[in-house]
This record gives C-alpha cells, sequence and structure tokens, in this order.
C-alpha cells in the first residue's frame, strides 16, 4: 500500500499529540496516511504496553489512518545506529510516502529527539539503491520522502510552517484522550506525570488556537522544516 503521508513517534500518543489534527484534515481530503511507532511506551509510568497498544487502535480509528505499525524499539533505550536506521527504511520502502512526519528535533523526553534524528537519517538512506532491504522475502525498492517535517512536542519550538487545522481540532482532542490512562483524570489513582495534568491537556489546545493566532485562522499545528520547500509562486503562500 503507498501512502501519501507516514507519520513516526517515538511512541504512542507522540502522533497524535504532535499533528493529529493535520493528519485528521489530510485524511478527510481523501489522503491514505499511516503511522509506525518507534517504541510501545513500555517505560511510561501510567498503564502498561498492552493498554497503549488498545488506546492507539482507538486513536488510529478516530484520526481514520489506513495502517498503523508499531516497531517495537525499546522505549528510552533504542539508538540511531545501522541496525534500526534499517528497520525504519523497512517501513519508508514499505510504504513510499510523499512526505514524512516525526518527532521534534529537541525536546524534553530524550526519545523524540533521538527518534527524530533516527528516521530523518533513514529517510535519507532510503534513497540509496546500494543499501539492500528485504521484506517478506521479497526485496525492495529504493525511496526516499520528497519532505520531512517535525512536529511540535512539549518544548515551543518556533514553527518554519504552520498548518490552517480549524475543524480538526475535537477530532485531535478525541484521538489524544484515547489514551485513558495517560492524561488528565480525576478519577485516576495511577501517579501523576507532567503529561496527566489538566494543565497539560489544555495546553494541546491553547498551542493550537495560538499557532492559529500567528496565521489568522482559529487553530494551527506547527512545523520545523529540513530543507526549502519551493513554491512556483509567491500566490501559492496565500
Amino acid at each position: 500500500m503507498k501512502l501519501d503521508i507516514l507519520a513516526f513517534g517515538s511512541h504512542p500518543d507522540d502522533v497524535e499529540l504532535g499533528c493529529g489534527a493535520t493528519i485528521a484534515k489530510e485524511v478527510q481530503r481523501g489522503k491514505k496516511v499511516g503511522i509506525v511507532d518507534l517504541t510501545r511506551g513500555e517505560l511510561g509510568t501510567r498503564g502498561t504496553e498492552q493498554t497503549r497498544s488498545v488506546e492507539a487502535a482507538a486513536a488510529s480509528e478516530i484520526l481514520g489512518v489506513a495502517v498503523r505499525e508499531n516497531l517495537a524499539f525499546a522505549d528510552g533505550f533504542f539508538v540511531n545506529d545501522k541496525q534500526h536506521q534499517l528497520e525504519v527504511i523497512k517501513m519508508i520502502r514499505k510504504y513510499q510516502p510523499e512526505i514524512v512526519l516525526c518527532n521534534a528535533v529537541e525536546d524534553r523526553h530524550i526519545d523524540h529527539g533521538r527518534g527524530s534524528q533516527l528516521v530523518s537519517d533513514a529517510c535519507f538512506l532510503s534513497g540509496l539503491m546500494k543499501i539492500e532491504t528485504e521484506m517478506d522475502g521479497k526485496s525492495q525498492e529504493h525511496w526516499r520522502p520528497k519532505q520531512v517535517y517535525h512536529y511540535i512536542q512539549w518544548k515551543n519550538i518556533e514553527p518554519d510552517i504552520v498548518v490552517d487545522v480549524s475543524g480538526f481540532i475535537d477530532v485531535k482532542m478525541k484521538a489524544v484522550l484515547a489514551y485513558q490512562t495517560q492524561f488528565y483524570d480525576p478519577k485516576s489513582k495511577l501517579p501523576e506525570t507532567p503529561i496527566s495534568s489538566k494543565n497539560f491537556t489544555d495546553s494541546v489546545k491553547y498551542r493550537a488556537r495560538d499557532l492559529g493566532r500567528l496565521i489568522g485562522v482559529e487553530y494551527g499545528e506547527g512545523f520545523t522544516v529540513e530543507r526549502y520547500a519551493g513554491v512556483e509562486s509567491l500566490f501559492d503562500l496565500i
């Protein structure tokens, strides 16, 4: 299955938090979108990898993505080396996305920046025909996405582009809150974490509102870019 967009996250819920509204919008526009989680989030304080898997499936259904896979790398301990790069390359070549979305280039959680660089490096290497990979016993064709965009996470990194996601923020929030063990629940007896507070959940929406304000719309999601996006006319930017 060829995808238009393939979104990577170091943990289940990264994609929903970082670019869930953008994904929902593109799905409604007829684009095929997939998600690949690098780890199962097994080191998370709240919940288990089993509950996280169930929550990820529910969030995927809400967003309407075509496929979701998990590479089961070691949460907190995966590294950006040949072994891990080859596994990510296999996913890129399997789905041949035009655009890849991935973690913030720098963030509070060490897996985010590391996952960001891992996926970015794999996107480049995936285009080299002398790197050979196989899937289901068949050789894969080399493939390099046209663009790699990094979504914003914990830190307020200044975006290079902001996508108008007005009308899709409620879908995003529903997908985020599908991770019931991770986020604010006044009835929960689980230990508190930096992302389980009401302030954090509220911040997801008010950050989107603030980014939207910057481009004159109701809600926005921001991304940083690796290289300049070319346009034929200045009017393409309006």
